[in-house]
């Protein structure tokens, strides 16, 4: 099966969407969706009590080319700290602490999305 852009796209917004409802319903505090700057983007940004949260969601509809672990590398671990940094700055924040999560959705052909939330990868 061939997927288009537009398909991954829309994957894609489905996943973010999942996730942050999963997070907020899970206390989290979302702040910004789809953030972008000339580094790069951030999928969520969110506040767990004080610390700063970069979410990176991974959608899939299977895991036939692989686990949405990964799929984040250190050199993107590493791009998702500094944009959170950047986001932090831009927004005049000072948190205490950022952390980067990862959000694995898993999108079945049929029933409801599978959501793993890890806190603090890398």
């Amino acid at each position: 099966m061939t997927t288009t852009a537009a398909s991954r796209q829309a994957l894609g917004a489905y996943g973010e969407r999942v996730a942050a409802r999963h997070l907020v319903a899970a206390g989290l505090v979302l702040l910004d969706r789809n953030w972008r700057c000339d580094e790069g983007e951030i999928d969520l940004v969110l506040r767990d009590g004080a610390v700063l949260v970069v979410g990176e969601v991974k959608t899939r509809t299977s895991e036939v080319c692989g686990s949405p672990h990964e799929a984040v590398s250190e050199a993107k671990l590493d791009r998702l700290r500094r944009l959170g940094q950047r986001w932090a700055e831009d927004h005049g924040l000072h948190p205490p602490e950022t952390r980067v999560d990862l959000v694995a959705v898993l999108r079945p052909p049929r029933g409801a999305a599978v959501v793993e939330h890890v806190r603090g990868i890398g």
